[in-house]
């Protein structure tokens, strides 16, 4: 019995905005899987399909303009192409924006790798009165192209079957040669040439010797390795020293003995161009092959009949008006923070209700006088911990539920176009704002809202001052202790001061990211408006739900760590019994928690904490807020004997008032505000970031920040006389 062939990897590529997503969808359905590549943070979407009695595997390429990787999505991109080597290449480019689409197709018929277009958004260009001649694009190309509408899956079917036969002929079609001016030629045949006695004479491994699996990933894979030196492999690589790649420069350096030779060449050959053609070989090579793809779009292409103005660019002219832009925008940010965090709060209050009654249900049922610890574990530890991390669930799903609306109906490129400038000023991408403006409600959905910057200096600075935007979870301390200590008049002002200082704080934290940890140039950032489009039910639906089950299943498995932790540092070494006797519930609680490791914790930090106007009561009640900022002020309550802080929160503000101070009051809300993220955040930005570096980082950079700015208010407070009760 023959043994099952194995599965046709295809490598899905193309364009942002040219509908690869949808078409990924409708090629794999339900049957995908999200990770990340070994190494970085870059998400892996792949998809399983079946068609003609093959299993097809589909790996979805994060969207790139060009094999010249300058972010880390491109480059992952280019090393899957270049290096995993898939059976097929289906480059989805945009029909309606041919020319901008088959620069990236330019590319792959350059490498010499078999490739299907997939042309899609067709209808798009029909109604736009373009007319297109697939059969004559073909053969201009020398590839397959396939029509289709992915939002309609139309032609999913037909390039599912192209894949198969491309797959099953084990020939790359005819493959067009994209011809450089005579003076370019002379330059990339020299170093073709010499490329090719350098993988002759070193087996193409140079200084490395050997080869490990398919595509040579275990050393790197030379494209001038002495079995796959092709030909249309070696002018590749030829080209992109040519256009002074840096990716290719360091594989020349790792693959080859005559590295410095070879770059020297490179060099030489680079300046002759430059100096016949008055710019640099880059950009030379770059315009001859847009001057190709616009004779394949004069020849294939038939605009005589092309709309003018079409209803995209009516509607952005309102949209992206310089007047009414930005309200609009303003209007739509606070439409999607509505959804999120009102029409949510109805199933986090059942989220909540169930696992509270989850808690009740166990300590009831539970058997009297056994395994008190366990009971305690499992009730305070494991339900109420976990249970308060997905309780944020709906949040997640409606935040997502909104970006992918906004990003499939083709809005949020024109958000970004409005906001980018303002936003670079202070060291951040435009898209940055829609995590910001999110992080108002909860740090956590924020953090991974941080995805849709497609750069990743962007996204950690993103991400690391994150919580500084003042979230929901403070906001039970700030109307706890505004009332106690503030008079009417002030309680607005008050509030407004604290949001007010995590947003200044927040930008210029960013802008000294940028300057010294992140410090570099920024990405290329190619700002284009794609058509508005109507989002599909099942490529909504796919994408908040992977969103969702991620959430579940990663910030939910380490919360769970981090509350058991919690638990055992507020619950041992419990007190003798002696010292407990004649006491009350409450001050039972009160003593244990002293006694405990988070009441040492508290007392034994109390010299480094009185500078800033706190005491051991405070500091206690702080190590809770790592769980979650509103356990701070349950905390206070236990700690001040007063039961539940909810329920006696008249009581708890007098007996507040008459321990601290209105400036004690401040300096504990800009503290909470700054310092300690909460432990979901943690895990998000341990999760996101690939690191956890860079979650530590956060932590302690932040507190510090705390410690200093809070020191400095007290101090000066208490300089001025407004430190005493």
């Amino acid at each position: 019995m023959d043994a099952p062939a194995r599965p046709i990897v295809v490598a899905l590529a193309g364009n942002p905005n040219s509908g690869k997503t949808t078409i990924f969808n409708a090629l794999t359905g339900s049957r995908q899987h999200v990770g990340n590549y070994a190494g970085v943070t870059v998400e892996r979407k792949e998809g399983r399909l079946r068609h003609a009695g093959r299993e097809i595997a589909v790996v979805d390429l994060p969207g790139t303009y060009s094999l010249t990787a300058y972010s880390a999505e491109e480059l992952v991109a280019r090393d899957f192409v270049v290096n995993h080597r898939p059976d097929v290449i289906v480059d989805v480019v945009d029909a309606s924006s041919l020319e901008r689409s088959l620069y990236l197709a330019v590319q792959f018929i350059e490498l010499g790798l078999p490739m299907i277009v997939a042309l899609n958004m067709t209808d798009l260009a029909a109604s736009r009165g373009l007319k297109l001649n697939v059969a004559a694009l073909s053969a201009l190309l020398g590839v397959p192209v396939v029509p289709t509408v992915g939002n309609k899956e139309r032609g999913v079917d037909e390039l599912k079957g192209a894949i198969v036969a491309m797959a099953a002929s084990g020939v790359v079609p005819r493959s067009v040669s994209i011809a450089y001016d005579a003076k370019i030629e002379v330059e990339i045949a020299r170093l073709v040439s010499l490329l090719q006695r350098d993988a002759t004479a070193g087996n193409g491994h140079g200084r490395h010797g050997h080869c490990h699996g398919h595509g040579c990933g275990g050393c790197g894979n030379s494209p001038m390795s002495a079995a796959l030196a092709s030909t249309p492999e070696l002018r590749w690589s030829a080209v992109k020293l040519l256009e002074n790649d840096e990716e290719q420069r360091r594989l020349v350096e790792r693959s080859s003995a005559n590295s410095a030779a070879i770059l020297a060449e490179v060099d030489a050959a680079s300046r002759t161009i430059e100096k016949d053609f008055g710019d640099t070989a880059e950009m030379i090579i770059a315009d001859q092959r847009y001057a190709f793809v616009a004779d394949v779009c004069r020849e294939a292409v038939n605009a005589a009949g092309a709309v003018r103005r079409s209803a995209s660019d009516r509607i952005d002219g309102l949209v992206t008006h310089r007047i009414f832009g930005i309200p609009i925008f303003l209007g739509l940010m606070f439409m999607v923070f509505k959804l999120t965090f009102t029409l949510g709060r109805p199933p986090m209050d059942w989220l909540e209700a169930f696992f509270s009654w989850l808690a009740q249900t166990v300590a009831a049922s539970w058997p009297a006088g056994e395994a008190a610890a366990l009971q305690s574990l499992t009730i305070d530890g494991v339900i109420r911990g976990v249970g308060g991390v997905l309780i944020f669930l709906p949040n997640i799903l409606l935040l997502f539920l909104a970006i992918s609306l906004l990003e499939d109906t083709g809005y949020m490129a024109r958000a970004a176009f409005m906001i980018d400038r303002l936003m670079h000023k202070i060291g951040l991408h435009g898209k940055s704002f829609i995590p910001m403006l999110i992080g108002f409600g909860c740090t956590v959905p924020a953090v991974m809202g941080t995805r849709v910057l497609e750069n990743r200096r962007d996204r950690l600075t993103t991400m690391l001052v994150l919580p500084l935007m003042s979230c929901g979870a403070r906001l039970p301390i700030y109307t706890l202790l505004i009332p106690a200590f503030f008079p009417d008049v002030w309680q607005g002002p008050v509030l407004w001061s604290i949001y007010l200082v995590g947003i200044v704080l927040a930008a210029g934290l960013a802008k000294l990211l940028r300057s010294t940890v992140f410090r570099g140039a920024d990405a290329p950032f190619v700002m284009e408006l794609p058509p508005y489009r109507m989002p599909t039910l099942r490529g909504t639906l796919t994408h908040v739900g992977e969103r969702g089950w991620q959430f579940v299943r990663k910030a939910g498995t380490i919360i769970l760590g981090i509350s058991i932790l919690l638990w055992a540092m507020t619950t041992y070494p419990q007190p003798p019994e002696s010292q407990l006797a004649g006491m009350d519930a409450n001050q039972a609680q009160n003593a244990r928690l002293a006694y405990s490791i988070s009441g040492r914790i508290g007392r034994a930090i109390e010299p480094v904490m009185r500078p800033i106007g706190f005491d051991w009561k405070t500091n206690t009640a702080l190590l809770g807020a790592v769980a979650a900022k509103e356990v701070f002020v349950a905390q206070l309550g236990i700690i001040h004997s007063l039961g539940e802080a909810d329920e006696e929160s008249q009581s708890l503000r007098a007996a507040l008032r008459r321990e601290y101070s209105p400036l004690q009051a401040f300096c504990i809300m800009l503290f909470c505000l700054v310092s300690l993220p909460c432990a979901a955040t943690l895990a998000a930005v341990w999760r996101e970031s690939g690191s956890w570096r860079w979650a530590a980082a956060q932590l302690v950079g932040l507190t510090l920040l705390a410690y200093v700015l809070t020191l400095a208010v007290y101090q000066i407070g208490v300089m001025f006389g407004l430190g005493m009760r």
